[in-house]
Parts: structure tokens; C-alpha cells; sequence
């Protein structure tokens, strides 16, 4: 596997020779430029690549005439080529790539920060909010960043404001200037500004040139019928388990998973920076046996506040671990006796995360049936109610002061104060140390909410026989454990 597709900073970034730096980084881009050269989608994501002679960037699968070596630059990230002048790719559309498995993965300030990006928090808070949560200075975090993924916190939130624009643009008939707004910009001058630059397209334009899927989504959406939105994954996606452990820890008046299997529909609520929101996501199958390098789960979103699209969308693609590589894990995985036939049987299987941290932590110590309690008695109830979705689940400040006896109460106040922090960028290590702080909390509880608050692929329950051989990957290998009934046989 070539190292840029390894979770943690490049290699060629720790090397201490400068001949080896280099030497290193030339080999580096010569194997990005052969995935180009083979339109090799399960990079999609991992890197972008730029024609110096079109002033285009795109995705590595970009079905166009392939560019010479000479008069291609390789960027981490859609903003760093933005930074450098090159516009969006209306071919292959880089900006609606899955994101790097690597700011998923990664614990250290780099992949923090870029879920928390991910997450809006520069949009709502300022880079001052974002350095707060990181603990670093805002000059630190600029540094750090641009150092790493070639652009800045404002750079990085520009584009996937940007990204949200379109997406509103082409699958929704909103006003030009609501969806400025609802995308994050300060001003319809910015938005003007940040599309052309983009896009080289005005907004206009580039509503015009929507793909026919999308022209006919639009005709559809409205703010009652909400945002259809396809959610892209890399590789090979197993919807089934996913969907199987949705459908058993559904908390009724906030989830349900309806239909029959392979058809399914999972649909929640959701608390949000600005409203509230209700998501239908589809189970989507792809054929047995194949791979064609990516695909997508059919969305639709109901938002109060159209300003909460990006936020939402992100906590998605946690909660079904869309931005993971497959083929790292796979990889990794099936080079394990034990573990290789059931990776053959399930190629692609997912970690799932969470929509919202601190529900997954309450949840996760009180059981299914005392959530459904909770929700009943101290759930916010929707204004609008939608089918077997009425409530929003408690908030921890709310349940700190309804429940505050036991060790429920001791882990809501504590997440309700900061004690213990559970968002995208908080650091794993810290909020394990601060859960067990926590009167009563036991470390098996611990590790699910490491495993699916904070997003931790290589976790495994305490007293637990897995091998170190599963590292880095071992929240995926007792999921495959799982899904072929062998892990209550290890407990």
C-alpha cells in the first residue's frame, strides 16, 4: 500500500535527510500520478490533482483525457488547489468526493481540526473558536494546517461552504440569496465571489448546468419535501450491518428503521447548531462481487434552518463512517488467518459512528429501554412531528438536572459542564481519562463510546483477546467478528 493512503502524517514528513525528503516526495507523486493515469477511484478523496495548462483540479477517477505528468501539481485537499488559483472540474466534480479516511483516523491536532471544520465550527465560532476547542493558538492552527494539507481554517471552511452552495444550487429551487446565506457567507457578494472563483461559473450558470438527476431533484425539493442528497463512500460499502445494528438500538420517538431488508429506511431526528432536522437515509446495496470503486447512500434531509446542511450532512457520514478506506483495512484485515474469510464475505464492512456524541454516551450506559424513558419524559417534542419521530433526544443539561442521583446523572452533568468532551475535535485520549473519572462508569462502556462517539477504529473492549496484529484496525475487525456471530463466543 503506498504510504499516502496510511493513516498519521506522510512519511516523507518525518524523514530527516533533505535528499531523502526529496527523493521521497518524487516517488510519492509518481505513484499519485499512476493512480491518475489508471482513473483509480479508490483515491477519490485521498488527493486532488491540478492542470497547470487548463487551470482545472479533479478527482484521480476523472474520466477526462489524461494530462501529462509535467502539467500535473497534487494538492491534499480541495482548498489548497483552490488556494493556488485552479477551479473546480464540472466532469468529474472533485468536491463531491468522500473526505480523506485520514482526518477520521488521525488523533493528532491535524485531523481535529478538520473535523471540526468538517463540522462548521469555523463558520460559527470564528479560527478564534477553533483554536479555543483545539487548545492551540489560532497562529498554531494556521500553521499546523497549512503546513500539512496545504490551506488554512478560512481557506478549508471556503470551500466546503462552497461545496454546500452547489449542492443547494443544483438540487434545490431556493433563491439565490437564501441559499448564500444558508451556505455559510457573510454576504451575497462573497458567495458571488467564492462561486466564480470555484466553479468559474456564476450561480446562475451553475444551477443551469446541474446534471439531469439533479434538475430533477430540484423540481421536488422544497423546504417541506427537504434536501435530496447523495452521500458518496469509497470502495465497497456493506449497508446491511449497518442497518441491522440501526434497526436494534432504535430509540422510539427519535429513530426507526422501517421496510424490508435491503430496502430499508433509516430516519431520526436531529439537534442542530441553528434547529432541528429529520434525515431518511436509504439502504443501498451494491451488486455481489463487485467494485466499482465507490457509490453512494440516497439521503433526504428536513432542516428548520438551512444553515445546518454541512453540519448535518457531516454527522452522517460519522454515523455511517462513509470517509473510511476500505482497502486500508481490508488490507490489513485479511492478511489474518482468523479474520481473512469473513473480510472476503464482507469486503468494505464499516465502524459506525454517531449522529450526536453525547446521545451515544447516555445511550450507551443506560440500554435501549431507559433511552426510550428518558426520551419520553425529558425530550424536547419536534413543532412539527413527523410520523413515529416526535421527540428530540434529552439534552445533557436537562437530564443532569432531571436524573442528577447515580452515574447517569454524575456522566450528564459532566458532559453538560465540559468535564467530558465528546465533539469532533476532542482529543481521545483526554475524554477516555475524563469518562472513567466519571462515579460509576465502567471502562467496556468507555470503549463503545470511544469506539462510536469518537470515531476510534482501533479499539477493543477491555480483557478482550485481540491480537495487536489488528492494529490499527481493530474496531473493524470485532465488527467482522460480529457480523458472523463470533464475537460473543471470544467474551
Amino acid at each position: 500500500m503506498s504510504d499516502f493512503r496510511q493513516p498519521g502524517p506522510p512519511v516523507w514528513r518525518r524523514l530527516d535527510s533533505v535528499t531523502q525528503t526529496v527523493e521521497h516526495e518524487k516517488t510519492h507523486e509518481d505513484v499519485r500520478y499512476e493512480a491518475v493515469r489508471s482513473r483509480d477511484a479508490r483515491f477519490d478523496g485521498a488527493f486532488f490533482f491540478a492542470v497547470e495548462t487548463t487551470g482545472i483540479y479533479c478527482r484521480p477517477s476523472c474520466p477526462a483525457v489524461i494530462p501529462k505528468r509535467r502539467n500535473v501539481r497534487f494538492f491534499a485537499t480541495a482548498a489548497a488547489a483552490q488556494g493556488s488559483g485552479f477551479r473546480a472540474c464540472r466532469r468529474c466534480r472533485p468536491d463531491a468526493v468522500p473526505g480523506s479516511a485520514d482526518w477520521n483516523v488521525r488523533a493528532d491536532v491535524v485531523g481535529r481540526a478538520m473535523r471540526l471544520i468538517g463540522d462548521g465550527v469555523v463558520d460559527r465560532e470564528g479560527v478564534a473558536g477553533l483554536a479555543v476547542r483545539l487548545g492551540y493558538s489560532a497562529r498554531q492552527v494556521q500553521r499546523q494546517l497549512t503546513a500539512e494539507v496545504g490551506a488554512g481554517p478560512v481557506a478549508l471552511a471556503r470551500a466546503q461552504r462552497a461545496h454546500t452552495a452547489r449542492v443547494l444550487l443544483q438540487t434545490t429551487g431556493l433563491p439565490v440569496t437564501e441559499i448564500a446565506f444558508a451556505s455559510g457567507f457573510a454576504s451575497v457578494r462573497q458567495f458571488n465571489d467564492t462561486i466564480r472563483a470555484v466553479y468559474a461559473a456564476t450561480p446562475s450558470e451553475l444551477r443551469a448546468a446541474a446534471p439531469a438527476r439533479d434538475r430533477a431533484a430540484r423540481r421536488t425539493a422544497t423546504p417541506s419535501a427537504g434536501v435530496p442528497l447523495r452521500l458518496a463512500h469509497r470502495g465497497p460499502y456493506q449497508p446491511g450491518p449497518v442497518f441491522d445494528l440501526l434497526r436494534r438500538e432504535a430509540v422510539a420517538g427519535v429513530e426507526e428503521v422501517s421496510g424490508e431488508r435491503g430496502r430499508r429506511v433509516y430516519r431520526r431526528t436531529l439537534r442542530l447548531p441553528y434547529g432541528t432536522g429529520i434525515v431518511a437515509v436509504q439502504e443501498r446495496p451494491g451488486p455481489p462481487g463487485t467494485d466499482t470503486g465507490g457509490g453512494w447512500l440516497e439521503a433526504r434531509l428536513h432542516l428548520t434552518d438551512l444553515r445546518d446542511l454541512t453540519t448535518s450532512v457531516q454527522r452522517l457520514r460519522r454515523l455511517f463512517d462513509l470517509d473510511a478506506d476500505p482497502y486500508a483495512v481490508d488490507e490489513r484485515l485479511g492478511a489474518d488467518p482468523r479474520l481473512a474469510p469473513l473480510v472476503a464475505a464482507r469486503p468494505g464492512l464499516r465502524s459506525p459512528g454517531t449522529a450526536d456524541p453525547d446521545e451515544l454516551a447516555v445511550r450507551a450506559l443506560v440500554g435501549r429501554a431507559e433511552a426510550e424513558r428518558l426520551v419520553q419524559r425529558y425530550g424536547k417534542a419536534l413543532d412539527a412531528p413527523c410520523g413515529t419521530l416526535t421527540h428530540l433526544f434529552p439534552e445533557p443539561a436537562v437530564l443532569a438536572e432531571a436524573v442528577p442521583d447515580g452515574t447517569p446523572g454524575a456522566l450528564a452533568a459532566a458532559l453538560a459542564d465540559g468535564a467530558v468532551r465528546l465533539d469532533p475535535g476532542a482529543d481521545r485520549d483526554d475524554a477516555e481519562r475524563a469518562l472513567l473519572a466519571v462515579p460509576g462508569l465502567d471502562a467496556r462502556t468507555v470503549a463503545v463510546v470511544r469506539t462510536r462517539a469518537l470515531g476510534d477504529p482501533d479499539v477493543a473492549p477491555p480483557g478482550a483477546a485481540v491480537p495487536d496484529t489488528w492494529r490499527p484496525w481493530r474496531s473493524y475487525a470485532l465488527n467482522h467478528l460480529r457480523a458472523a456471530g463470533e464475537w460473543e463466543n471470544d467474551r
